[in-house]
């Protein structure tokens, strides 16, 4: 059995126990969520994601964003981010990495453009064909290329990625030209675009896009319909504006989260943060002086205290550096993480008096100042795309709607 057919018998054989919980939840509305259900839960905010998606495309001074909701769209759900931005003019189409993501994506409907980023096998191209999925190449499978799309109504798009110095995927610069005009004067074969990655090394970045400027201007020059070429991704959107090119390939920013802490003094975008972590308060209680909590009693209360138990661990995606300076914040007010993150609970400082009940709702990270994922980031340390990228797949997703603001 290959990877294809195993993955498919596995999948239809999870659909009816991870896929509703995981994919089918972000239909709902947050009000639609059991108040009588402790577990944890996700918050997808539908009007930040399309406010983020102008801001980006009016900064890029309107260039289309290829819009990257790989990783299970960054943990909002790649079918839930999809679906809500398929509508919007600004996004020319989708990104991911995984062939079972693209297919998902296809399977629920969407029609936009889907690039596949990650790898694939010649015998998958047959799956990649059908769903009409467009293969991410760097490699000489121009021949297999036309064989898979010999029967298409149309040519096979395809993105080349040429490597100008990451050293990670993509034909070097050096070796480029030759398998791009191989690719072009296929007959069922069309470049729909050509990309490369920034190292994030601003100084060895300019050299890069040098590299990848030479090679794209000699092909366009010598008649090479090379589609559009696109290089900047979220962090290097705020670092390098002549690489925005003509199509910016952004995804942390569309979720309204600054991929590092220095961007958010950059005033060209107002970023709204789109996801929220929360869980409800399941106990409550009064230690004394000189009582331990937490494995290997990493919290010592020094005067008598109470603390509040959440059901949320780094099971479902909140960190364990969580307990070295993150706030939870219950009724408006912010409680400090301590003690450690266990897989499934978290223990918070509620303080000497009881300000806290069981039942009441904690947010560990939202679009609130004081609570947005890079306020997380900066008081314990965790990475913003850990924040996010480890959300786990079961926790159920819902999706706010304007009245649900």
């Amino acid at each position: 059995m290959n990877r294809r057919r195993f993955l498919g018998a596995t999948t239809l054989a999870a659909a009816s126990t991870l896929l509703p919980r995981a994919l089918e939840a972000a239909a709902q509305r947050p009000s639609d969520y059991p108040t009588d259900s402790l577990d944890p839960w996700i918050e997808v905010h539908a009007p930040n994601l399309a406010h983020n998606t102008r801001e980006v495309a009016r900064a890029a001074s309107m260039r289309p964003i290829l819009a990257v909701i790989k990783n299970n769209g960054y943990g909002l759900g790649a079918h839930s981010v999809a679906r809500l931005l398929e509508p919007l003019p600004e996004v020319h189409g989708f990104a991911v990495v995984k062939l079972d993501e693209a297919v998902l994506l296809r399977d629920r409907g969407i029609k936009k453009p889907v690039l596949l980023m990650g790898p694939y096998t010649t015998s998958e191209l047959a799956t990649l064909t059908a769903k009409d999925i467009m293969p991410m190449v760097y490699t000489p499978i121009g021949a297999e290329l036309e064989r898979a799309a010999a029967g298409l109504p149309r040519p096979l798009d395809i993105h080349v990625c040429v490597d100008t110095g990451l050293g990670r995927v993509g034909v070097p610069y050096t070796e480029a030209a030759p398998l791009i005009r191989d690719l072009a004067g296929r007959k069922n074969v069309r470049i729909a675009g050509v990309m490369m990655t920034f190292t994030e090394d601003q100084a060895f970045d300019q050299e890069m896009l040098k590299r990848f400027e030479a090679l794209t201007g000699e092909l366009s020059a010598g008649g090479v319909a090379i589609g559009r070429r696109h290089a900047a991704s979220s962090y290097t959107f705020f670092q390098h504006d002549n690489a925005w090119l003509d199509m910016v390939r952004t995804g942390m920013v569309l979720y309204g989260v600054y991929p590092d802490l220095k961007f958010r003094k950059d005033t060209r975008m107002d970023l709204r943060p789109t996801v929220a972590l929360r869980a409800r308060v399941i106990y409550v209680k009064k230690i004394a002086a000189g009582t331990s909590a937490g494995y290997e009693r990493a919290y010592m209360a020094k005067q008598d205290t109470w603390i509040a138990t959440l059901p949320v661990g780094h099971t479902d995606g909140w960190p364990r550096v969580a307990a070295k300076g993150a706030r939870v914040r219950i009724n408006n007010r912010l409680y400090p993480v301590i003690a450690s993150v266990s897989a499934s609970h978290t223990i918070v400082d509620i303080g000497a008096e009881q300000t806290v009940k069981m039942g009441d709702v904690a947010t560990m990270f939202d679009w609130t100042n004081g609570s947005r994922p890079e306020d997380v980031s900066a008081a314990c340390g965790a990475s913003v795309y850990d924040l996010l990228m480890h959300l786990n797949s079961v926790v159920p997703r819902y999706v706010m709607t304007e009245s649900d603001k």
